[in-house]
């Protein structure tokens, strides 16, 4: 028996999919059988559409607070001094 083996990015390791629309139908699939809410979203990679459980922009907000927390030193295993 044949199994069908969808093509995946090479960046990312995604299932690709050809246009939007299709991308939406597995989404949508996957919220009906399984109670998963997926995004689509346009891979600057490879050009082709994906799946995320990442709300779109959500990304972006993380990185931000994630620098803004606290310092960070460049060298591994740095502790300062206290005095």
């Amino acid at each position: 028996m044949h199994y069908f083996t969808p093509r995946r990015c090479a960046a990312t390791s995604k299932i690709m999919y050809h246009d939007r629309a299709k991308a939406q139908q597995a989404a949508d699939r996957s919220m009906v059988e399984r109670d998963v809410l997926l995004w689509v979203y346009r891979c600057d990679y490879c050009g082709s559409w994906h799946l995320t459980s990442h709300e779109p922009g959500s990304y972006q907000r993380m990185r931000a607070v994630s620098r803004a927390s606290k310092p960070h030193s460049r060298k591994r295993g740095y502790k300062p001094r206290r005095r």
